[in-house]
């Protein structure tokens, strides 16, 4: 049987294309922009808070959490829309095979024993600046600063609900730098080698 594939991805690497890809050749699943209408039905949080919370941490949030951090459940809005979003997770990887876009679905399934491809999608600077263009032609001039306030509000999350390094090459199977490789070849590459998982 054909694994679950997650893919992490640095803001403009062009991951959830390559996902998309990957999902339409092997003719399963995409499991991306679906979590905020379904953590929306469950939460009746805003989609756009869903949209900035949902895989980011602020450093403020980050502060706020760390400092109650203690093990207890706290039903803060951030960690409502995490446990709600893994709850997801570990209902669609029941239902077979699927590619999961972030959301750390890598480390979530890890921790629950489901086998799983995980990759890392990763560009350099230029490639990803002008790719975020093509996406947002209005965002004006300081892509790159966002860019990397939004890397970095990513790391963070997965840092503080994994205990893991978002962009650590021990943890996944397969490091792909786009900029380098292309859209086509990296989903190529994911494709063959979680057919010789199956």
């Amino acid at each position: 049987m054909m694994p679950i594939i997650t893919i992490s991805r640095e803001v403009g690497s062009n991951g959830r294309k390559i996902g998309e890809k990957v999902a339409d050749a092997l003719n399963i699943p995409l499991i991306d922009k679906y979590f905020i209408s379904e953590v929306t039905k469950e939460t009746g949080f805003d989609p756009r808070e869903i949209e900035k919370k949902g895989e980011y941490l602020s450093q403020l949030d980050f502060l706020m959490n760390a400092k109650f951090y203690n093990g207890l459940y706290l039903g803060d809005d951030q960690s409502d829309m995490y446990h709600v979003q893994r709850k997801i997770i570990l209902q669609e990887v029941k239902k077979g095979p699927c590619v999961i876009i972030g959301r750390c679905a890598d480390a979530i399934l890890e921790e629950e024993g489901v086998p799983s491809l995980n990759i890392f999608i990763h560009a350099d600077m230029r490639y990803r600046v002008e790719t975020y263009k093509e996406r947002f032609p209005k965002e004006g001039e300081a892509i790159e600063k966002m860019m990397k306030k939004k890397d970095k509000g990513r790391k963070a999350y997965y840092r503080f609900y994994t205990e893991r390094e978002w962009g650590d090459v021990a943890n996944y199977d397969l490091a792909l730098d786009s900029s380098r490789l292309g859209v086509d070849l990296c989903a190529e590459l994911i494709i063959k080698a979680a057919k010789e998982r199956a």
